[in-house]
């Protein structure tokens, strides 16, 4: 399935906004245990897969095109640096930095980025999403894609401060 999960991946994306656009809710309910799996083997949730889904079908955004590029960055990490094993652990949304904590004067860079480590590592709690309506507006005002800004804080390798950099170099 590596040659064409991304064509799955759209089939099951399209499923799932047709099932929400017809008034299922919840992530059983929209992805079924098939699709379900696949997701996993590639390092996806269903849980993540209805945040986007939701979202987008509520307030347009993300579209799928980026629910498409977050994943791809996910499914690399996945296979890349896990080896294809899930760390078997989900990181609870309290340890995250409170939305309004700064780092250079940076209001919600701290939790972004901790948001984004563990995106990577696959371990978002149910009720935690990356690229959420917090992030997005975040993001966007430093003109920076959401997927992109995972393989920065991926290439970075833990240091937090090149993350920084590299945000305060796009503010200017």
């Amino acid at each position: 399935m590596n040659y064409h999960w991304t064509q799955s991946f759209k089939s099951i994306y399209q499923k799932a906004t047709a099932a929400y656009q017809a008034g299922q809710r919840g992530p059983k309910a929209l992805i079924g245990e098939q699709d379900a799996a696949f997701l996993t083997s590639i390092g996806g949730t269903s849980q993540e897969l209805y945040d986007f889904v939701e979202d987008a079908v509520n307030g347009g955004e993300p579209d799928y095109e980026t629910c498409l590029l977050i994943t791809a960055v996910r499914r690399d990490y996945f296979f890349v640096i896990q080896g294809g094993q899930w760390t078997g652990q989900t990181t609870p949304s309290s340890t995250l930095p409170a939305k309004t904590a700064a780092v250079a004067g940076i209001p919600w860079l701290p939790r972004i980025i901790e948001k984004a480590k563990i995106k990577l590592r696959g371990e978002m709690e149910p009720d935690l999403m990356y690229g959420c309506g917090g992030d997005r507006p975040f993001l966007a005002k430093f003109d920076i894609h959401p997927a992109d800004f995972l393989r920065i804080v991926w290439a970075a390798k833990g240091d937090d401060q090149a993350v920084v950099d590299y945000v305060l170099a796009r503010a200017r």
